[in-house]
């Protein structure tokens, strides 16, 4: 092949030969004069001449090149050259030949469609590492070259192939790849580590949640759920999403709903316990920030209470499909410090469903918040069946796939309208105490009657009255009126609960065999499986113990 006939069509080679010329500099030209002319004589005397790019031999530089180069021409991809490197990688080819036959290595790294791209455009690509069969990795350059004279036809041009070892490189991004594929699963491990392993199933709710990581390693973020029952029928439910990503907001979220399950056995109204949440968020890392929503289930009341440490509003859909959004109120979020959080309330009657979630499933680059929302409402207000069913509809609805760029967590509840025989399984009663020496025998007639109605084993109808007895005797002596009395059964467990005006909480403690009172608490605590207290919205408190129903 004569290589004085094929010139490298690169990127600035025809500004540089129009910039040559032939001028030589005067050998006495001078600065400033600061260098003898004697000298200066000398010097370029002996200074040896610069050969112009043109007079280098061409095939002597790509002999020399430790970058694998190779020559071919013509449609059918002839080969005209390889250089020494490239023998020395895949042994001395037949020159002549189609490069298909000549070099089976480029066809397996599927290099020709881009010869023939190179060739119909005459501009150079680059294809980035690629493994070559002798195991090494390769980043493939092809420039097009033309016969300078010939016209430039198309039927001469030739594809000037160069290939640079880039195994080290490949080599270190493949160990990159991996230890963020370990890291992502270290954080992964440890969110779904740190998640409720079961949810806690109420008596009154259906519940589902699911979490989904996000499909990078910077996508594996804080975001966490809870179900937490406090006793006396009532449910506590917490979502929340730590800012950032990886192990370090994965670890505060472990530390934080930790704290949500402490201070929710304190029984507090939502927005204390989000006060107290701010503090800590702000203890464990100042540069830290949550959401937050937590909010408490009475089946009594019918009503959700919940407080907003600036997350995202709760939905929730009524029997008949309409959809509601607790927006008010909402505060800042976790961490920040100097707020004083609200409650605030939303109907969750029989039938209803409600959905708490975190931004990654409805927050999408270039689309404002509210539309995700609002496709959100959309998807709730057509969903029915079980929870984990809805919970699963609106991951797909929102188009949350393993590649997501965002974690998600939903959490999914029901208050189930019960009929029929399972309505009688789930029974209320209430009785307004008035003060007085009748007081206590009234309740314990009401209980008696109420118990007997329920058709209760001896046993446990005899543990209801006594422990309705004390706790009316309790409130009597160290309450204020209103008081009321409220027998609810389900189908685990009897709740007997004692509300009155004063705001004083009870212990237990040990009474002296001298000491006259001081036994009642005690002795609730001692017959029931649970007993608790808890002081009310609009003052006062609520004394309450249960007793587990024996399985049918």
């Amino acid at each position: 092949m004569n290589f004085t006939r094929w010139s490298a069509r690169l990127p600035g080679t025809q500004r540089r030969a129009a910039a040559r010329t032939d001028t030589t500099l005067s050998p006495d030209r001078r600065g400033d004069g600061s260098v003898p002319a004697a000298r200066a004589e000398q010097l370029t005397d002996e200074a040896p001449p610069v050969p112009a790019v043109d007079d280098l031999p061409v095939r002597d530089v790509l002999d020399r090149v430790p970058a694998l180069v190779a020559l071919v021409h013509g449609p059918d991809h002839r080969l005209a050259y390889v250089n020494d490197a490239y023998v020395a990688a895949f042994g001395m080819p037949d020159l002549g030949e189609r490069a298909g036959e000549a070099l089976p290595e480029l066809d397996e790294l599927g290099l020709f469609p881009l010869l023939d791209q190179v060739q119909r455009s005459g501009r150079p690509r680059t294809l980035k590492s690629r493994k070559a069969p002798d195991g090494r990795s390769y980043t493939f350059t092809c420039t097009p070259v033309t016969e300078g004279d010939s016209g430039g036809g198309r039927g001469d041009r030739g594809v000037l192939v160069f290939a640079t070892d880039v195994t080290d490189h490949a080599e270190a991004a493949a160990r990159l790849r991996a230890s963020e594929g370990r890291q992502r699963e270290t954080a992964v491990t440890l969110q779904r580590s740190l998640l409720p392993q079961e949810l806690e199933e109420p008596d009154d709710l259906r519940v589902a949640a699911t979490y989904h990581p996000g499909g990078t390693e910077a996508a594996v973020g804080g975001d966490w759920y809870d179900v937490i029952t406090l006793g006396g029928g009532r449910t506590a439910l917490v979502i929340g999403d730590v800012m950032g990503r990886g192990v370090r907001a994965a670890a505060v979220m472990g530390q934080l709903r930790t704290a949500v399950r402490a201070y929710a056995r304190l029984d507090l109204p939502p927005h204390e316990v989000l006060q107290l949440l701010d503090g800590l968020a702000t203890e464990i890392d100042a540069n830290q920030i949550a959401t937050c929503v937590y909010a408490i289930h009475d089946p009594n009341e019918g009503r959700l209470v919940y407080a907003s440490a600036g997350h995202l509003p709760i939905l929730v859909r009524d029997e008949n499909g309409t959809v509601q959004r607790a927006d008010e109120p909402t505060g800042p979020p976790l961490g920040t410090g100097g707020w004083m959080h609200a409650s605030g309330s939303i109907a969750l009657t029989p039938g209803s469903t409600a959905v708490l979630y975190t931004d990654g499933l409805v927050e999408r680059r270039n689309e404002d918040l509210d539309e995700g929302i609002a496709a959100l409402e959309r998807a709730l207000s057509g969903a029915t069946g079980s929870p984990q069913v809805i919970c699963d509809r609106l991951v797909r609805s929102a188009g949350v796939t393993p590649e997501h760029d965002d974690d998600v967590a939903v959490l999914v509840l029901q208050h189930p309208a019960r009929k029929g025989p399972q309505a009688e399984l789930f029974r209320n009663a209430a009785l307004e105490l008035l003060g007085g020496v009748e007081a206590a025998p009234r309740a314990r007639a009401f209980a008696s009657g109420v118990l007997t109605s329920w058709r209760f084993p001896t046993d446990l109808h005899d543990l209801g009255v006594l422990a309705t007895s004390e706790l009316v005797a309790n409130s009597l002596q160290h309450g204020t009126p209103p008081m009321r009395l409220r027998l609810r059964r389900t189908d685990r467990r009897l709740i007997v609960e004692v509300t009155d005006g004063d705001d004083h909480l009870p212990r237990r403690r040990r009474a002296e065999p001298v000491d006259e009172s001081g036994r009642g608490i005690a002795i609730v605590a001692t017959i029931a499986s649970n007993w608790g207290s808890r002081r009310t919205p609009g003052g006062g408190k609520a004394v309450w113990c249960e007793f587990l129903l024996p399985k049918p």
